[in-house]
């Protein structure tokens, strides 16, 4: 077992980080251009946060001059009632502020969720097959990451820019030698905590580089540790781990030493100006400096800049690194589809081929976890009505999984029509329906015929009548009557979803306990008039009499399967012998006031069935 390489390549990873501000960056100017009235009028009401440090200073210093140590403690009363005045115009720009915020920062969000959105419109059209989550994402939760981060570095930078200038103002005014004492470790720290930043950023993701290695090579080691000790591969494999161990305590170190970097550069931004000061007082004072004045630059050093300093250097350190990270997902180009090569070099459909086909199919959700299917073989003809029975998790879902299409299996092919899986195929061969219904805000008619727009009138009508939707549409009125989902049982919202896979009608259709919510005669209707379809028909049953109903049924014990008829397996099959024994019979629907083919409660089972037939996981999709 080979331990993963996991020394740093600093080169390309700069790159990224390079590429990622310069691509931020050139998308971020035009942004700003377009706003730059916005942009004024926040610097206009900030305008008053700068007379109000300005004047918190500069107020204390002619209390004490010309007030208190000059005998006028009237005067140095009035002083501090200018400072303390002062405060009311800043709390009055707030309101100002937080109105232009919102002219800077929604623009930002609605240009993103635009731009996500054309981007995945654009991508499904070119590339059908290769469309993926990532939108969804953005649109939903990255959008609001960027608007929230945004919001909070302007208004950081903002307060940061105008507490600074109203400071040094008033530094200016009370004496400009304390310029020269202030401004440089200032300068110095800030100049260190940037130069942290993309540093701390590498060491960050080298540490999660080297942990994610070592979990991976501990996880590989304990999944394969009989071959490991049979191998005598144990001494290798120890010196494997004490290698990977130490690249993570390496990594670890450096993060921690840049860390000891940050911490220094905030001492000497926010401990460094005021210390100085007083160190260099006897000095100021012999050479013209007042009291007052000293004071009025302490309270600048201590009121004001190192706040401000402090909450901009956090700012960034935080939210601004996770900010560049998530407007660089809206800046990049998408990643290309996967390139499906049986879309150039596919055969062609073989008369007579089953529907649907697994050759040898394994399928495991990890590299050492066991296999859900296990070289499984299996061929569903045209027309042909299978069952798939099995305790719960036993692999079901995922069959019904891989045989439509939706996960790709780790082993083994899937074959459509005779030819190899293409996602460009999926919508003209297989309708997968999961136990949980979508149904969506909108009319009647337009969810049922979400997978055919064009059905027509009489189309659906006789779906309505094979499938039982009378009383629900007698309950809305009509087919153009709107649709609320909440107001749906979930006994109605599966027969929409049957409803508009029935007009589908595809090749293969796939009923993963999509009819757990109907009542036994509820779904002995639908099975039968989806078993009338020319296409094949798959269904994962959760109930004996609708496995009975099948042309076969596939038996299913994790990687162990059986297949045949019903008479068969309770000849050859123990574990369907014990599943048609835990099984109750089916019980007509009660004449109660519930909605059309929903039960009062979820199919019983018997008391000594409950430890294999218990309710079936959450589906998959």
């Amino acid at each position: 077992m080979k331990a993963p390489n996991t020394a740093p390549n600093t080169a390309p990873r700069t790159a990224r980080r390079n590429g990622a501000l310069t691509r931020v960056t050139r998308d971020a100017r035009p942004f700003l251009r377009a706003r730059t009235g916005t942009v004024l009028r926040l610097a206009g009401w900030s305008l008053l946060e700068v007379v109000q440090t300005f004047l918190g200073g500069f107020g204390v210093a002619r209390a004490l001059d010309h007030g208190f140590l000059a005998g006028r403690p009237l005067t140095g009363l009035l002083w501090l009632a200018v400072a303390a005045v002062a405060v009311l115009p800043a709390q009055l720009a707030t309101r100002g502020v937080f109105g232009r915020l919102a002219d800077l920062v929604e623009p930002l969000r609605d240009g993103l969720v635009r731009r996500a959105v054309s981007r995945a419109l654009s991508g499904a059209l070119a590339h059908p097959a290769g469309t993926t989550a990532r939108s969804l994402s953005q649109v939903t939760h990255q959008s609001e990451i960027a608007r929230d981060g945004w919001a909070g570095l302007v208004l950081t930078l903002r307060s940061f820019v105008f507490t600074v200038a109203g400071a040094v103002a008033g530094l200016l005014a009370l004496e400009p030698r304390l310029l020269l004492i202030v401004l440089p470790p200032l300068i110095l720290g800030a100049a260190l905590f940037l130069a942290t930043l993309l540093p701390m950023a590498a060491r960050q993701r080298d540490y999660l580089t080297a942990d994610e290695a070592y979990a991976a090579h501990a996880g590989q080691a304990a999944a394969d540790l009989r071959d490991l000790a049979a191998a005598g591969a144990a001494d290798r494999t120890v010196a494997e781990s004490r290698d990977l161990a130490d690249d993570q305590v390496r990594a670890s170190r450096s993060l921690a030493r840049w860390s000891g970097v940050r911490v220094v550069a905030l001492a000497v931004c926010g401990r460094f100006p005021p210390l100085l000061l007083l160190l260099g007082a006897p000095w100021l004072l012999r050479n013209g400096l007042t009291p007052g004045a000293l004071v009025g630059a302490l309270t600048y050093l201590t009121q004001a800049l190192a706040p401000a300093v402090q909450a901009l250097m956090t700012m960034l350190s935080t939210v601004g690194g996770r900010l560049l990270v998530v407007l660089d997902r809206f800046t990049d180009a998408p990643p290309p589809p996967a390139e499906d090569e049986s879309d150039s070099q596919a055969p062609p459909p073989r008369d007579h081929a089953p529907v649907a086909e697994l050759r040898a199919v394994t399928f495991a959700y990890g590299p050492a976890a066991h296999p859900v299917l296990d070289r499984l073989s299996l061929s569903v003809a045209p027309g042909e009505h299978l069952a798939v029975v099995g305790p719960s998790g036993s692999g079901k879902s995922t069959l019904a999984a891989v045989l439509a299409g939706v996960e790709a299996p780790t082993g083994g092919t899937v074959l459509w029509h005779g030819r190899p899986v293409r996602g460009a195929d999926a919508t003209s061969v297989r309708v997968l329906l999961p136990q949980h219904a979508y149904v969506f805000t909108g009319s009647l008619r337009d969810n049922l015929r979400y997978l055919r727009p064009d059905a027509s009138d009489r189309s659906i009508a006789a779906m309505i009548d094979a499938l039982g939707l009378d009383p629900l549409l007698s309950r809305l009125g009509s087919l153009d009557a709107p649709l609320e989902p909440d107001r749906l049982s979930q006994g109605e919202r599966q027969l929409v979803a049957l409803g508009r896979a029935y007009l589908a009608a595809p090749p293969l259709t796939v009923l993963d306990e999509a009819t757990s919510r109907l009542d036994p005669a509820a779904e002995t209707r639908a099975e039968r008039a989806f078993a009338a379809l020319p296409g094949a028909l798959v269904v994962v049953a959760h109930r004996l009499s609708s496995a009975r109903r099948a042309d076969r049924i596939l038996v299913m014990d994790g990687p162990r399967t059986r297949c045949g008829t019903s008479a068969e397996l309770l000849r050859t099959s123990a574990l369907y012998r014990d599943l048609a024994g835990l099984w109750e019979p089916d019980e007509e629907p009660h004449k109660s006031g519930r909605k059309n083919g929903e039960p009062d409660q979820e199919p019983q089972k018997s008391g000594r069935g409950s430890g294999l037939i218990s309710t079936p996981p959450p589906s998959l999709f």
